[in-house]
């Protein structure tokens, strides 16, 4: 079985009620209370019976005037950018699609019988000005890039391996928390296509039953280590439950970005690939590499979209 080899660079790796009248002056004075409660109701001053009005006036109303959300997101966003060292505020994702796009493998990425098998892409069809970001693997593990990605509101997808994320667990736990999908990379990051069928579906579905065990779910994306796959490989994937096999059509870097396309740019849709790297690899933090990718990204009038949305 030949392995389908990919173009492009990756490196391994209510108020309150009025107390009730007593005594001898009984209705009298509970109609007294009723004609005082009616006016202070329907006056614009706030008495120790009252709650605020709930509505697009007063403090209370701030909180759930569509407007004001939106500008007090905007303005924590221009604090997190600023906080963070980015020269622009990164641009807000439009709205996910109702209907998720149909996908299908990319020219060029198929193997025999590819129907049968779940899609390869390196794109998703939209014509959105938004693109996905993806990390693979696990080994870095820097807090820091969790806060940075948590205060700036920027969704990406994890594809892990499990002899690197093993040892610290929680990491990814509480990237799970904020809303980060977990999908599989395999356990052991091995070249498929030098694997036999039955191993290759070992690496998969032993990483499946991994992260379900660990994180309470089952990935429906996998992504090969590499970018390496033959028809075993889906197959595999397929028996696994795994839905789609997304790669990428650039890399980043904290000094560059590498591009599979000729025209070195970005496309609506395109997936961005980069790993949980460090100083040991890069001699920069995976910040470092967040700050450049989202300057190379806004630059071009993109936003970053959460990939599950439209996969």
């Amino acid at each position: 079985m030949q392995p389908v080899r990919q173009k492009g660079n990756k490196t391994q790796q209510g108020h309150r009620s009025a107390a009730r009248p007593r005594g001898r002056y009984g209705v009298a004075l509970a109609a007294l209370l009723v004609a005082a409660l009616g006016t202070a109701c329907s006056s614009t001053e706030s008495g120790p019976a009252t709650k605020p009005k709930i509505g697009a006036e007063g403090a209370a109303g701030a909180l759930v005037n569509p407007a004001e959300r939106a500008k007090a997101a905007q303005q924590a966003r221009v604090a997190a950018a600023k906080r963070w060292g980015l020269a622009k505020v990164p641009l807000v994702a439009p709205a996910p699609p109702k209907v998720k796009p149909e996908i299908t493998t990319r020219d060029g990425f198929e193997v025999e019988d590819q129907s049968e098998y779940p899609p390869v892409f390196t794109t998703v069809p939209t014509e959105e000005k938004v693109v996905f970001l993806t990390v693979d693997d696990g080994a870095e593990k820097d807090p820091e890039f969790l806060k940075m990605m948590k205060e700036l509101k920027i969704p990406y997808t994890a594809f892990l391996s499990d002899y690197v994320v093993k040892d610290n667990y929680p990491y990814f736990k509480e990237m799970q928390a904020a809303g980060v999908t977990l999908n599989n990379h395999t356990l052991n990051h091995r070249y498929m296509p030098a694997l036999s069928y039955e191993q290759q579906r070992e690496e998969i579905c032993g990483q499946q039953d991994t992260i379900q065990k660990q994180f309470g779910k089952r990935p429906s994306l996998f992504r090969p280590p590499y970018g390496n796959y033959n028809q075993d490989t889906l197959r595999a994937a397929k028996s696994c439950g795994i839905k789609a096999v997304p790669l990428w059509n650039a890399e980043a870097f904290p000094n560059r970005m590498d591009w599979r396309e000729w025209d070195r740019d970005l496309h609506a849709g395109d997936i961005i690939l980069t790993h949980f790297r460090g100083k040991e690899d890069w001699k920069a933090t995976m910040t470092d590499m967040v700050r450049h990718t989202l300057k190379t990204v806004t630059d071009k009038g993109f936003a970053i979209g959460r990939l599950e949305d439209y996969v």
